[in-house]
């Protein structure tokens, strides 16, 4: 059996990477070889795997993921291009899991032929070595102003005569123009690679959606393969910032840890506080104000595409002072990549990593170290052991951070006091090392913290089993799978005005 799906959205953040996510592990258990494919993913959450000569190659985080979810080995044909936004206008381009330097958005117009060539190598590679390759796609397979340079939506789908179906946010308002608008804009050929849509976080009784859903089958001629219900238990790690909100702790555990994650503005691998977000007494939020730190008991500064910017972006907004405040009341602090290096006493970027060349800042001064860029890369899977417990991790950084005499070793970092920080992404999933440094934080904050028996790699496996039980009931997984190895059906309808 071989095969392939294509899943696109209506929308950026309709759920295309949580059905992909769950058609992984579906399929799966029918005893497929499943892989993962995105052949060009914009974020700034990414993972670190292992390749076959031992060295790190770095891929989107949400494919990682569903590399879990399919049972299989991640690796970076699943996501072989990545582009990191450094600022609004520039991303760090990252091919087949390696550094291949910078896009502008003048480049998404043209020019993006190798990354094209790059991503199509990846699929056929893949397509190769296993039974079905479920893609997912970005934003929307409509962005009829970027179609001629597009190789992760219909592009995808042309190279490979893949099938499409089209995730709709039902929650958001909407979903049958948009859904029935995303087929009648694209030109004849694409429109002959739309098979159907899923309707995804519904609330309350799918019958009333009945006719509805049977008028879109009339007027489209594509099937709704079903209706997804919304579901508060559905967290995966988080591929973007769309929908950066906070885990809010159960009211029945007793006393609970504040903790506030300082919301940069070029913010990466805040999937680093998800773990923090599965214990049931510590309540996580975003803040973006000095105001919004007041009331917490700890502070963390996660990492960031632009460690220099959103320092500076720190003290235009009087957070530099309120961190300081906050340490200085002896309450924890803690920096993971470019927050830990915030935390030191300079920044420097010689070789013009992030900006110009020679460019130098002060840190905050809370920890004795200093950082320099440098144009390699690291990309590591570190474990050690730290406050008594075994800790794993994953590096993925510029900067080489050197410690001072005034700290003490840390994993991946260095300590003072309550102020902490380290280059491991990712430590906080090590259950031990997290319950540790939370009754340590809770102790310095003057606070409670009643230890959980909370496994982090456990619930991730748990919801990809939820993610699969929910499909199987409410779509029709068999259809699907028969589409994906049957390819795009004949007779599709054409419509106006795209398909004229």
């Amino acid at each position: 059996m071989r095969g392939s799906l294509l899943v696109a959205g209506t929308t950026s953040d309709a759920g295309k990477t949580v059905v992909t996510t769950a058609l992984c592990r579906a399929f799966a258990r029918r005893g497929l070889r499943v892989a993962p494919f995105k052949a060009q993913n914009m974020s700034n959450n990414s993972m670190v795997c292992r390749t076959p000569d031992g060295t790190g190659a770095e891929i989107g985080r949400a494919q990682w993921s569903q590399a879990l979810a399919a049972r299989a080995v991640p690796e970076p044909a699943m996501n072989p291009v990545l582009l990191k936004p450094g600022s609004d206008r520039r991303s760090h381009v990252v091919v087949m899991g390696q550094p291949a330097g910078d896009l502008t958005a003048a480049d998404f117009l043209g020019g993006r032929t190798q990354l094209r060539d790059a991503a199509f190598a990846a699929y056929d590679d893949l397509a190769g070595r296993y039974d079905l390759v479920v893609a997912e796609g970005a934003g929307s397979p409509t962005e009829i102003n970027l179609r001629a340079g597009d190789f992760v939506n219909l592009g995808l789908a042309r190279h490979a005569r893949m099938p499409a179906v089209v995730v709709g946010d039902i929650d958001r308002g909407g979903v049958f123009a948009s859904m029935f608008g995303t087929v009648a804009l694209l030109d004849a050929d694409d429109q002959r690679l739309l098979a159907g849509w899923i309707v995804n976080k519904f609330r309350g009784d799918p019958g009333l959606l009945t006719p509805g859903l049977d008028r879109l089958h009339r007027l489209t001629g594509r099937p709704v393969y079903g209706v997804l219900p919304w579901h508060p238990d559905l967290w995966l790690d988080s591929e973007d910032a769309l929908d950066l909100g906070g885990r809010r702790a159960d009211e029945r555990a007793g006393p609970t840890l504040r903790v506030a994650v300082v919301r940069l503005p070029r913010i990466s691998n805040f999937t680093d506080v998800d773990a923090l977000g599965l214990e049931p007494a510590v309540d996580v939020v975003f803040a973006a104000e000095p105001r919004a730190l007041a009331g917490a008991d700890v502070v963390v500064l996660p990492g960031t595409r632009a460690t220099l910017a959103d320092l500076a972006w720190l003290r235009e907004r009087g957070l530099d002072r309120a961190i300081g405040e906050h340490a200085a009341a002896g309450r924890p602090v803690l920096g993971i990549c470019g927050g830990f290096q915030m935390l030191g006493r300079t920044i420097s970027d010689p070789e013009g990593v992030e900006g110009p060349p020679g460019t130098e800042a002060a840190g905050l001064g809370l920890l004795d170290v200093a950082t320099v860029f440098g144009s390699e890369k690291v990309l590591a899977l570190p474990h050690g052991s730290g406050l008594g417990e075994e800790v794993r991790g994953y590096e993925i950084h510029h900067g080489r951070v050197t410690r001072g005499a005034g700290v003490e070793p840390f994993p991946g970092g260095a300590a003072a006091g309550a102020v902490s920080g380290t280059m491991w992404h990712g430590s906080l999933e090590s259950d031990g090392f997290r319950r540790a440094w939370l009754g340590l934080a809770a102790a310095a904050a003057g606070t409670a913290y009643t230890p959980s028996g909370v496994c982090f790699a456990e619930r991730r496996e748990a919801r990809f089993e939820l993610l699969a039980d929910l499909v199987e009931e409410h779509l029709d997984v068999d259809g699907l799978l028969d589409l994906a190895t049957g390819g795009p059906p004949a007779g599709l309808p054409v419509l106006p005005p795209g398909g004229r």
